[in-house]
This record gives C-alpha cells, structure tokens and sequence, in this order.
C-alpha cells in the first residue's frame, strides 16, 4: 500500500498535463507499431519494425508520409489499423478517453480537461464537455456525409464493396489531414475529375481550420452567436488567402510544366487542390517530383505555415503566421501592441508565436542536416543541391505532418527514418510543447541590471 502511494504521489507530480499529451501520442504510436509488425498486417513477408514505426507515427500524427504503398504491402487488416490510427490520432487521445469515460459515467481528471481545453477551444468554458461531444459529432457527420459522395464516385470504377471501403477510407483521411490513400499515385488518376476533387478539398478545409471555428461559424448561422471571436476572423480569413495565393502562384508557375497541355476546368482543379492539400493533407493531384524550384518553394511555406489550431492539421498554424505578419506591421507603424478587429492581443501570445516559429525552423534545420549527413555523398555538386532541395522538402513536410514528398521517403535510410519519425511527432505535439514536457514547470529565472544590446 506504501509502494502503491508512493507511485501514485510520484505519477501525480512529474505527469503534467503537458506530460500525459506526450506520452499519449508515443504510447499509441508504439501499439499501432506492434500491430503493424505482426504478419497479419502486411501482404507479404511482413514489415520491418522500423518501417511498421514510422508507418505507425506517419498515421498517428496524421502525416501520411510511407516507406511502403499502403494499399499494395498492407493487408486489409493493415490498412483498417492505419485507418484508425490516424482518425483517433487526428481527433487526439484525450478527447476519445474524455468521451469513453463519460459514457461510463466517470469522472474526468483537471489534467484530462486541461489538455482537452488546449486542444480546442482557445478560451476556457464551462460547458466544456459539451464542446468535446461536438468535436466528435460534427467529425463522423463530416466524414460520414464525404463518404457517401466520395462512394457515389467510387462506385463507377469498384464494385460496391470496394467502393464503399475506399470511400470511408479516404473520407476519414481527408478529414483527418492524413494524406493516406489506397492508391500508389495518390489521386493523381483523378486529376480531372471535379467530384472526387471538390469532395476531398472541402473535407480538408473543414478538417484544417479548427473545431472551435466550425462551431462558432454553425453557431452564428443559426443566429446563436452575435459575433464571431477574434480567433474565428483570423483563422477564416488567412485560411482563404493562403488557399487563393497558392493557387494563382502554382497556376503560373506551372502552366508551361506540370499542367502543360491540360484543360481550363483540369488547371484550375489541380492549382486549387495542390494549394489545399500543402497545408497538411499530403494528397496529391500532380506529380510532386517534376514541379519547378519556384513551385516547391511555394509549397514548403504553405507546409510550413500549415492548417488551424485545434484541428487535426500541423505547421505553425495559420494564428500564428498571421499575429507574426501583424507584428511586424504594428512595429513598422512604431506601436508596441497588436492590434486586430478593435482588439489587442495579449504580449504573451505573440511571445508564444515567435517561439513556435523559431522552434519550427531550428527543428527543420535540425533534422535536414541530419538528412544530409547521413545521405550519403553525391558524384556532383549540383546532385547534391537537388537532394538538399529534396530533403528540406520532406522534413517541412513531416513537421507539418503534410505527408507530400519529392518521391524519397521509400528511399531513406535506417537513420533518416528515424529522424523523420522524429520529426512527425514533433510537429504533431508541437515543439514548445515537446520542450515544456523536459520540465516540471517554468521558473521565472534571476533578473539582473538591463543593459540594451543593437539588433536589425
């Protein structure tokens, strides 16, 4: 009994909120790793445990980057775990256990809810359970309502039980962000095709920008809510103009390229789709691998800035690209606050921002060097260049948890592997928070005499 309070007083210390997130997401990618290894996952020999790891991280944390072809090397078995891991991993494992407990009538802990209140809702509220209800809700209805068209579609080219698996499958990929997909060459095969293209890209951006944002958007539609919050503008706002931006540039860029020879409807499906699915869904419509230097550098920002908070996206998320560029707009106009739709934002949050943003880019470069360390040599210095352009394009895309590649991942090694799946988790957590989980709180640390230092 001694022991037993001493490990529980231990437990109760050391696992912060921040903590349990973690160990969440690398418990569940360890089991799905242990079910993808079995025999029963694959439709051959089986897979490697580092192969069935980094599949495991890639669904987890909705990436969709694989070192195998998931409807080839994976049973069906094998494709139904992935299919589960990236939609519990998508809508988070807190907010599953937060559901099954209170459908066992059990009493949730202050750190459950804390992590859950985090997660989606970017101010605390008390009808808390009610909101977690929605978030699982409104997810299957979305899905459910993308399987049927996504099914409809399918069913012209599969017969009915083909088509309804590889519609639900793709319908909870989609939504979830995840990228994965029961074809080889993506949706490549359905480039043309405006159903299949409209279908995934609405199930993207509604899977992209945010719980919160779909709730206070349904609410103010029905005339529930006056207004929407500060955070709602920003995400719909951005969201749009990233989506428009990255369209017209992919549209230029690769008119005389990738989509030489296609039609109008064909060039704009595709331009549209490409600049929807580089901020986090990993589907793909065109070949990745034959874009131009300028195109690829147009989709590593997307990648970069990424989808929504409290959605089942990564990057940076659009918040905080957006409070960045408002920053800097407010230091140019020589005022200290920041200032958005008559409100100010708290110093804090904009502390936060460029935190996120700069423990983005060391972790991007972090693991691109280790890419190339471990890479290999090259017989010219202009192979060499084109494998760092491939490289810095598949680590944005991990971090982002993108899952859109140069066609490389099936290429690297043991070592890269495991970078990669690094680099997954940590863009999935988010890398304040993988550093915050090192600590058992924030010390406000020793003030010293200030003394001023020239930047700029």
């Amino acid at each position: 009994m001694k022991l037993y309070l001493t490990i529980r007083n231990f437990l109760s210390r050391h696992l912060t909120p921040t903590r349990i997130f973690i160990f969440s997401f690398a418990a569940f990618i360890l089991l799905g790793t242990f079910f993808l290894w079995l025999p029963f996952s694959a439709s051959g020999d089986g897979l490697r445990f580092i192969d069935a790891l980094f599949t495991a991280a890639s669904a987890v944390c909705v990436t969709g980057l694989t070192v195998v072809d998931t409807g080839k090397d994976l049973s069906l078995a094998g494709q139904i775990i992935t299919m589960v891991l990236f939609q519990i991993g998508g809508l988070g494992i807190i907010t599953f256990s937060v559901i099954l407990f209170t459908l066992m009538g059990k009493d949730i802990s202050f750190k459950g809810r804390e992590i859950c209140q985090v997660t989606f809702l970017h101010t605390p509220r008390r009808d808390f359970f009610f909101i977690v209800k929605k978030v699982v809700l409104y997810s299957f209805v979305i899905e459910s309502i993308g399987a049927v068209v996504l099914f409809w579609r399918f069913a012209q080219d599969f017969t009915t039980g083909a088509a309804f698996y590889r519609a639900l499958y793709h319908a909870i990929s989609a939504f979830n962000n995840a990228g994965f997909s029961l074809f080889s060459n993506s949706l490549m095969s359905y480039q043309t095709d405006t159903v299949m293209n409209i279908a995934v890209m609405t199930l993207i951006v509604l899977g992209g920008i945010g719980f919160i944002v779909q709730n206070e958007v349904l609410a103010r539609l029905r005339g529930l809510e006056k207004r929407l919050s500060v955070h709602t503008k920003i995400v719909l706002i951005t969201t749009f103009v990233l989506i428009m931006v990255g369209a017209i540039c992919f549209y230029f860029m690769e008119m005389d390229n990738a989509l030489r020879g296609a039609g109008v409807k064909t060039t704009l499906l595709s331009s549209l789709f490409q600049s929807i699915t580089a901020r986090t869904a990993g589907f793909n419509t065109v070949d990745i691998g034959i874009l131009t230097n300028s195109t690829i550098l147009i989709l590593i920002l997307l990648m970069f800035i990424g989808a929504s908070p409290g959605s089942t996206g990564g990057g940076i998320k659009t918040t905080s690209f957006s409070l960045l560029l408002l920053l800097v707009v407010s230091r140019f106009k020589g005022s200290e606050n920041v200032n958005v739709a008559n409100r100010t934002i708290p110093q804090e949050t904009i502390e936060k921002t460029i935190s996120i943003v700069l423990a983005a880019i060391f972790f991007v470069c972090l693991i691109t060097s280790v890419l190339l360390f471990f890479g290999g040599t090259d017989d010219t210095p202009a192979a060499s260049r084109h494998k760092f352009v491939e490289y810095l394009f598949e680590t944005v895309s991990a971090f982002a948890t993108v899952g859109l590649s140069m066609g490389i991942t099936d290429k690297l090694n043991d070592i890269q592997k495991i970078a990669i799946t690094f680099m997954m988790f940590a863009g999935r957590v988010g890398p304040l928070t993988l550093a915050f989980a090192l600590y058992s709180a924030r010390k406000k640390g020793i003030t010293y005499a200030e003394e001023t230092v020239m930047v700029g």
